[in-house]
Formats: structure tokens, sequence, C-alpha cells
């Protein structure tokens, strides 16, 4: 075995590993930086950056974690299916929230960008930050953005809105299963609809309903979105 591809072995025993290690943390202490999607990053990028491994080497195995966002996509259909009782009792409040989610979040990034300078390329991959990865990925294209780019902004989103999701919703009162669900859900997508099910059920249910259609929504309409927002 050669040394390129031993480490490249190495970086995939360490990306899976730091995240059930940080899975398993956060199970016993319910501290928001042990979230898998918190510290497992940081802790592949130190290892990787003191092993001074490369960027080619690394992604040699672990790509193929990335190719799993396509049947990851394929089985939201399941909780869709599984919880259309829930669906039928609250179409409008569902409908409502995706809506008011996909496009708050286009609106006020794209005002971001004609507030803050930045790069073209980074201004089209962070148009569509505000739904999942599985379904931002799909949609950048549309956009002309760098899927790379576009993940990174997906997951500062949801680690953000996970941060000052139940504090923002004390702050204005909200109180229902189905508005902390719309909002976590609409706002920090799976690290939102994460800290939504630890909430409560209903909470968790609601929370992955808004977050798929918001993605579905988006990816559908992205051709649109991106000539509006261009």
């Amino acid at each position: 075995m050669s040394q390129s591809t031993l480490l490249a072995l190495i970086s995939l025993l360490i990306t899976v590993g730091s995240y059930y290690i940080a899975k398993a943390l956060y199970k016993r202490h319910k501290t928001w930086w042990l979230l898998p999607s918190i510290l497992a990053p940081v802790v592949v990028v130190f290892i990787v950056v003191w092993l001074s491994i490369p960027l080619p080497t690394y992604f040699e195995y672990t790509h193929w974690l990335v190719t799993l966002l396509a049947p990851a996509t394929v089985a939201f259909a399941v909780p869709i299916y599984r919880e259309r009782k829930l669906i039928r009792q609250y179409p409008l409040t569902i409908s409502c929230g995706v809506i008011a989610g996909v496009m708050f979040g286009l609106t006020s990034t794209w005002l971001l960008t004609k507030v803050i300078p930045l790069p073209e390329e980074l201004i089209h991959s962070v148009l569509v930050r505000s739904v999942s990865t599985p379904f931002a990925l799909e949609a950048t294209s549309a956009f002309g953005g760098v899927p790379e780019l576009t993940a990174l902004m997906v997951m500062l989103t949801g680690i953000i809105g996970m941060v000052i999701g139940e504090p923002l919703m004390k702050l204005f009162r909200i109180h229902t299963s189905l508005g902390r669900g719309v909002a976590l859900g609409a706002s920090a997508h799976g690290s939102g609809t994460a800290i939504a099910t630890e909430i409560g059920q209903q909470e968790g249910v609601v929370a992955s309903l808004t977050m798929i259609f918001a993605g579905i929504v988006m990816v559908i309409c992205a051709p649109f979105f991106a000539w509006v927002f261009s």
C-alpha cells in the first residue's frame, strides 16, 4: 500500500470516526459545540492540517461520503409519506412556513451581497444557503455557484440558526409546536430539525417536513429564482 493510499484511508477513518465520537459526546452532554456538524469538521481540519494531508488525497476515499447525499435526498420521501396525515391537517401553516423561509432566505442573502462586496462566485454560491445540503447542491448550478462553497454556506447557516433559534423564539414568544417546528426547519434546515426534535416530537416532525418542502421548492424554482436574483 502506497503512502498516498494509506493517508486516504486514514482520512476516511478520521472523518467517519470524528462524526461518531462527536455524536456519542453530544448524546451525553447536550452542548451546541459538541454537535457532530460543528465538532467533527473542526477535528477533521485540525488532524488533516497536522498530518499535512493534501486535499486530493483526503478526497480520494471521502468523496464517497458525498455521493450518499443522492440516496439521502430520495429518502426524504419516507417522512413525507409517513406524516401525510399531519400535512393534510396543517397544509396552510406548512406552506406559509416553506414559502416564507425560502423567500426570506433568498431576499436577505441577496440584500446582504448588495451591502457587502463579495466575489462573484461566492455571491452565486451563498444564495441557496437556506435549504439543506442535498437540495442546495442541486439548486446551486442554476445560480452558477460552486458546490463546495455552497455546502460550506449551508453548514454555517444551519449552525447559526441552531444557536440563535431558541433564544429568538423566546424573544418573539413563539410557543406553539407548529410555530417552533416551522421556524427551525425553514431557517436552519437539518441542524434546526435536530434541535426541534429535542424540543418535542411534533416540533421535529414539522421541522423535517418544512425543511424537505423548502428544498423541493428551491430545486424546482431555482432557474426562476436565479433569473430574479441575478
